[in-house]
């Protein structure tokens, strides 16, 4: 049966990782984003993220998310990361509708990847951080 299911390759839709300053609480914060690299609207995006680490058997809670609508070339904060989970394995689930396609993909940052030693400037975000393609 789901053989029979055509889910196109997804392109031009990313996550990143961004370590950003929190005004509010005056401390650094990571958070996660997607973003929408595309010339067209992404509508029913569902977000599902968990971390995990299969050698020392820890697995955090399974979150969700849902974005009704993301614009072309836009992106929007997905959820804030908490330091403990840096070191797992961290995989967003992303699921989502372009015109009357699903598309399906998932974004996966190894254990230990999210670190200072890592970022990178995002374009899109003018941030730097870490980005999965």
């Amino acid at each position: 049966m789901k053989k029979d299911i055509d889910l196109p390759e997804v392109s031009n839709v990313f996550m990143a990782v961004v370590k950003e300053y929190n005004e509010e609480f005056k401390c650094d914060d990571w958070n996660a984003y997607i973003i929408n690299n595309k010339d067209v609207d992404l509508e029913m995006m569902l977000i599902v993220s968990k971390g995990y680490d299969e050698d020392k058997l820890l697995e955090t809670a399974v979150l969700r998310h849902k974005i009704e609508k993301l614009p072309a070339n836009s992106f929007a904060k997905v959820e804030l990361m908490q330091p403990e989970v840096l070191k797992l394995t961290n995989f967003f689930n992303v699921t989502f509708f372009e015109g009357s396609k699903m598309y399906d993909k998932k974004y996966v940052f190894e254990k230990n990847t999210i670190k200072n030693g890592n970022l990178r400037t995002i374009a899109q975000l003018n941030k730097r951080g870490i980005l999965v393609k």
